[in-house]
Formats: structure tokens, sequence, C-alpha cells
């Protein structure tokens, strides 16, 4: 069943983000599972959860402000990654494959806030 919410590619990207970092979290240290683990899975869930919640909603005003936690979430989550990558839980090559691909979901997302801001 498709939801009007996963047309958006700013979802798309944010949903397909967090499911790779609910795979690479799997192989994360038992013990950080409350933490880390945790913490990298809800930051990164967060993001494309605020874009759902704030497509529907009535206004475009209200979606701006659900966009700007998304963007506040996607902040913290890559955060998450560099603190993964500094204690070796994630290695080189996939950490700039996930850099890269928050990065690109930031500039797509804060585009998309300027074009909602807009209307």
């Amino acid at each position: 069943m498709k939801f009007n919410f996963s047309r958006l590619k700013i979802w798309q990207k944010s949903h397909a983000l967090t499911l790779d970092l609910y795979q690479v979290t799997k192989t994360f240290p038992k013990h950080e599972l409350f933490g880390l683990t945790s913490q990298i899975r809800r930051s990164a869930s967060s993001v494309p959860a605020n874009i759902v919640e704030g497509y529907s909603r009535k206004g475009n005003r209200e979606f701006v402000q659900f966009l700007y936690q998304a963007r506040s979430s996607l902040d913290e989550t890559i955060y998450f990654l560099i603190l993964s990558f500094d204690l070796d839980y994630i290695n080189k090559e996939k950490y700039e494959e996930l850099i890269d691909k928050a990065s690109v979901l930031m500039k797509m997302l804060n585009s998309f806030i300027s074009k909602v801001k807009k209307n």
C-alpha cells in the first residue's frame, strides 16, 4: 500500500538512510544496545517520522516546523555517525558512505524547507 507521503523524495531518502543505520548498528557492541545504538536509531527514524507528521498537518507553517525538527534530528544523526566512527564501530568506507547520504539528505531538506516556506 502506498501512502501520499511516500511519494516525497525527501521521505524516501530519509527512510533509506534509517534502514541503512539500523543495518549498520546491528554490528555495534552489545553494551551499546541501550546507548549509542538506541540513540542513532531514534535520531535517524525521527527524520522520516517528522516529515510524515508534518505532511499530515493542514498548513505549510506547521509542516515547516516539523521539517525543522527533521533537520535537527538529522544533525543529531550525523553527530552519532561521527561518534560511531571515532569509536571504531564503523569502518571508514561505511562511514564515508553514510555521511555522504546524510549530507545529500541535508541539502535536500534545506531546499525542501525553502520551497514549502514560499508556498
